[in-house]
């Protein structure tokens, strides 16, 4: 019968991380310090990351040993099951074999622990008291707050205000990891502050939280920073991941003629993709093809929330902004369809709002996701996880007599 699990071994966990620049032509040049346009070195790197990270950072290293005790709690999850995916062959109709790799093993859920466990084992080596970080939908904040957990760490979670209000069970869990959270702005730094003193109602962003979490590490002495994509050390640490699908690729006796893996920050493409790459290298004919939603071309020429991580360690405070306005109207003037899904009131501040855009381009079809209505009596009620269950059953069903009463509450207005 057709297999549809490939398993390793417990001791089959990877004992290194494979480093993608030894097999690059040249190394990639380093970022330039936003202050003074020079190359970043380690004394800039220093407030935010321990020496141990710094140092894979920049390394040329084929194969950068994983510490055994990284190892040991990588092994309270890993190896992860590879699954072919006979079904959507099926449903395909292809004569193709598919394979998935599944990183929803872990404890936080995802492939973020991969790296958030050496992470906070190298600063836990130096003698780091504290951690600051931020999240979004809250993946990377779950990771870091097991991990902390894991090696005693103390860790602050700036996770973006939209997610903190839409996500209370997320919070739960970071919380019940012994880690502290706050809604991002928040009051807690001078980059929250002012962000707040603008727009008191802000939803946040991943660009202002990340101010945030770096501002806080920049400014405590027991404190270091960690991010979960992106840089080196971080794609080093996932290559685990593609390093198992090898071996298990083995075990189907089978190997792809193409890995796809999508890719935002980088760390779910270069777990699966790095390992590969090497036996391209080595020879081997396959294709490698990241994948994004095809709006993200248009979000990176548009910017958004721009923050100068460095500027931020040498006393720029404020975080700041590239205007949307002028490339979404462009787009826009073009477009037959514009879907949003932002609190009320908050694309007008833009200028982005359906007046302006309507004006711009009159046959445009504007439509809205909202919590509860653009205007109206409950504009302003944020929805919830929980709150969405109860409407979505009998409190929904039974409906309301009165639309001046919240929309939950133990009022008894039900009729």
């Amino acid at each position: 019968s057709m297999a549809h699990k490939y398993s390793l071994k417990d001791d089959q966990v990877p004992r290194h991380w494979y480093n993608i620049a030894a097999d690059l032509p040249s190394m990639p040049p380093p970022p330039l310090h936003p202050g003074t346009g020079q190359p970043i070195g380690p004394d800039d790197l220093a407030p935010l990351f321990p020496m141990a990270l710094i140092g894979q950072e920049v390394s040329a290293e084929r194969m950068i040993e994983i510490p055994d005790p990284v190892r040991d709690v990588l092994a309270m999850w890993r190896p992860t099951p590879l699954y072919r995916a006979d079904k959507l062959e099926a449903a395909l109709g292809t004569d193709c074999r598919i394979f998935y790799k599944y990183e929803g093993t872990s404890p936080a859920g995802s492939h973020k622990p991969n790296t958030a466990i050496p992470q906070a084992w190298y600063n836990k080596q130096e003698g780091v008291k504290r951690i600051a970080t931020e999240t979004g939908a809250g993946q990377w904040g779950s990771a870091l707050s097991f991990s902390g957990a894991q090696f005693g760490l103390e860790i602050k979670v700036y996770q973006v205000r939209a997610s903190y209000d839409a996500k209370p069970f997320r919070r739960s869990m970071i919380e019940t990891w012994g880690a502290s959270i706050v809604a991002s702005p928040s009051k807690d730094t001078n980059a929250g502050r002012a962000i707040l003193a603008k727009d008191p109602d802000s939803p946040g962003s991943l660009g202002i939280a990340i101010s945030e979490a770096v501002e806080d590490a920049a400014t405590r002495d027991d404190t270091k920073y960690a991010l979960g994509s992106v840089l080196n050390h971080v794609l080093l640490h996932q290559t685990v991941i593609g390093q198992e699908a090898i071996a298990q690729m083995k075990a189907a006796d089978a190997f792809p003629d193409v890995v796809v893996g999508c890719i935002g920050g980088g760390s779910n493409f270069s777990g699966i993709a790095f390992p590969f790459v090497s036996e391209k290298v080595a020879g081997k004919d396959i294709r490698i093809l990241a994948c994004e939603p095809e709006w993200a071309a248009l979000a990176r020429e548009i910017g958004g929330d721009k923050v100068d991580v460095f500027a931020i360690a040498t006393g720029y405070q404020n975080p700041h902004f590239v205007d949307p306005k002028p490339s979404y109207i462009l787009k826009l003037s073009k477009a037959d369809v514009f879907v949003e899904s932002t609190r009320p009131g908050t694309l007008k501040q833009y200028g982005l709002d359906y007046e302006t855009l309507s004006a711009a381009n009159p046959g445009l079809i504007y439509l809205s996701f909202t919590d509860f209505g653009q205007d109206g009596p409950w504009r302003d009620y944020e929805m919830n996880d929980s709150a969405n269950l109860a409407l979505g059953g009998t409190m929904a069903s039974s409906g309301y007599s009165d639309p001046t009463v919240t929309p939950i509450g133990g009022k008894g207005n039900q009729a």
